[in-house]
């Protein structure tokens, strides 16, 4: 990982097209969400997502707030990545092994349009935290 990404890795036992569906719904990213800041997608959004799409999430970090993200990249139960209005990305990466799929979610700043503000932040710690929560939620999701 370079120097402007944190990530976590688990082994879930479920197919790749099991979690990539959870992936792809956002009306589920709350129940994944590990870090207590997604509360749901907002209405009218998309059902699936796919490369291109654009939704809606209510979130609350201290207060509430609304992010628009758009899906930046996407290979079908592999990879999955969107990308909020400051360029950084949220990246979900499956790979089909014994016993399941080995799933890494990865905040990636460096393509963010300031990344230097993110990398001085408290933001890369609390999302390496999130993510390791939220992983764990979803091995817990597909209990073997």
């Amino acid at each position: 990982m370079g120097t402007r990404q944190v990530s976590g890795t688990r082994v879930v036992a479920a197919a790749p097209e099991e979690i990539f569906a959870l992936l792809t719904d956002p009306s589920k990213h709350a129940l994944l969400d590990g870090s207590g800041t997604v509360r749901g997608a907002q209405p009218g959004g998309p059902e699936k997502l796919e490369l291109g799409t654009k939704f809606g999430m209510d979130m609350k970090l201290g207060a509430p707030y609304k992010i628009l993200n758009t899906v930046v990249e996407y290979e079908e139960n592999r990879l999955i990545a969107w990308r909020h209005f400051n360029g950084h990305r949220w990246r979900w990466r499956l790979e089909p092994v014994e016993g399941g799929t080995k799933v890494t979610e990865t905040f990636d700043w460096s393509t963010a349009r300031i990344p230097l503000l993110i990398s001085v932040s408290f933001f890369p710690r609390k999302n390496k935290q999130g993510i390791e929560a939220t992983l764990d939620r979803l091995v817990g999701m597909f209990p073997v």
